[in-house]
């Protein structure tokens, strides 16, 4: 079969491999669509967030049919569409497409327990957007649940930012995307944001003002990962915010103002990922309330798989692209 292999840090291909053979409580998925993540290219750079050693198949963005399911397996058959989880293992200490191979082959293998159909009203184009849709919807979540009460600042325009805006506004909150790039800010207008805002723009701080009526935003939603975009979070915070970082970074600084803490009363979280919420993520895309292919603007064969990591570096033409195998 083929799979995208990052042979080492640096260094990806598209190579032959043997089917994988599964065990008793593992389940053989024919993969359909792939999506290419910025943590895909922290793991091809050689700096991902947990130790992983080289080869690995790369691909935690995935919808896929089963194709053969262990002795043990309940639950699922043959045909079925699926999706899976990727922050697995006992205590989530490994990464499915990180430290364990992932989805970006023809066929792949995965526990049971990690994966959720796929119900019928969801494409598989849709079903690879589960894992980024769950991070954003959990961002509401720990934002303590948004409502039509709500001024929403969504700090960046990449993928989970503009997912971020889509799950805010389908919980009927006012939101406002703050993104320097034009297009993603156009992006996020049709998406359901009822602002965008440039962050370098000379009357930014007014703007931000007049969309909140001067008391700040009542949740801000870091999605950026960029220390400076971070610290700006507490800034745009009005008095009680709840403010949530989505936004990886690894071991940047930048000067915030921490006062601003205690002064506004704030209260922080932090997230990594989306345990624990992917069943409610399911129900809420089959709902018809958001349909997030929306920023899917590539999709490139298996065996483009090169191409399509070029095309998704380049963020200035594409928001998200995909792989599909099927």
């Amino acid at each position: 079969m083929k799979a995208l292999v990052f042979e080492a840090p640096k260094r990806a291909v598209v190579a032959e491999l043997e089917r994988p053979q599964i065990g008793p409580d593992e389940v053989l998925v024919r993969s359909h669509a792939v999506g290419i993540c910025h943590s895909d290219f922290e793991l091809l750079d050689g700096r991902y967030i947990i130790p992983v050693s080289y080869p690995v198949v790369p691909g935690h963005e995935w919808s896929g049919e089963v194709a053969e399911v262990g002795a043990d397996v309940d639950g699922l058959r043959p045909g079925d569409r699926v999706v899976g989880e990727c922050v697995v293992g006992p205590g989530g200490r490994d990464h499915f497409g990180f430290s364990i191979g992932g989805a970006s082959a023809e066929y792949f293998k995965a526990r049971a327990d990690w994966l959720h159909k796929l119900p019928e009203e969801l494409s598989y184009t849709t079903g690879a957007l589960v894992e980024p849709f769950s991070v954003a919807y959990n961002a509401t979540l720990a934002a303590g649940r948004v409502d039509p009460s709500d001024a929403v600042a969504v700090i960046g325009g990449g993928p989970i930012g503009l997912l971020c805006v889509m799950a805010a506004a389908a919980s009927n909150a006012t939101v406002t995307l703050v993104e320097p790039r034009e297009s993603r800010r156009e992006m996020a207008l049709r998406l359901g944001a009822k602002l965008a805002l440039d962050p370098t723009a000379h009357d930014f701080e007014e703007a931000t003002a007049e969309a909140t009526g001067g008391r700040g935003f009542d949740v801000v939603v870091e999605a950026a990962g960029a220390p400076a975009a971070m610290a700006s979070a507490l800034e745009l915070a009005g008095h009680s915010a709840r403010v949530v970082f989505v936004g990886i970074d690894i071991g940047s600084k930048a000067p915030a103002q921490l006062g601003l803490i205690q002064s506004k009363a704030l209260q922080l979280r932090g997230i990594i990922g989306s345990v624990g919420v992917w069943p409610q993520t399911i129900r809420f895309l089959a709902s018809g309330a958001v349909d997030p292919s929306a920023i899917v603007t590539a999709s490139f064969p298996l065996e483009r798989a090169l191409d399509a990591l070029a095309a998704a570096r380049d963020t200035q033409a594409n928001v998200k692209v995909h792989i599909e195998t099927a």
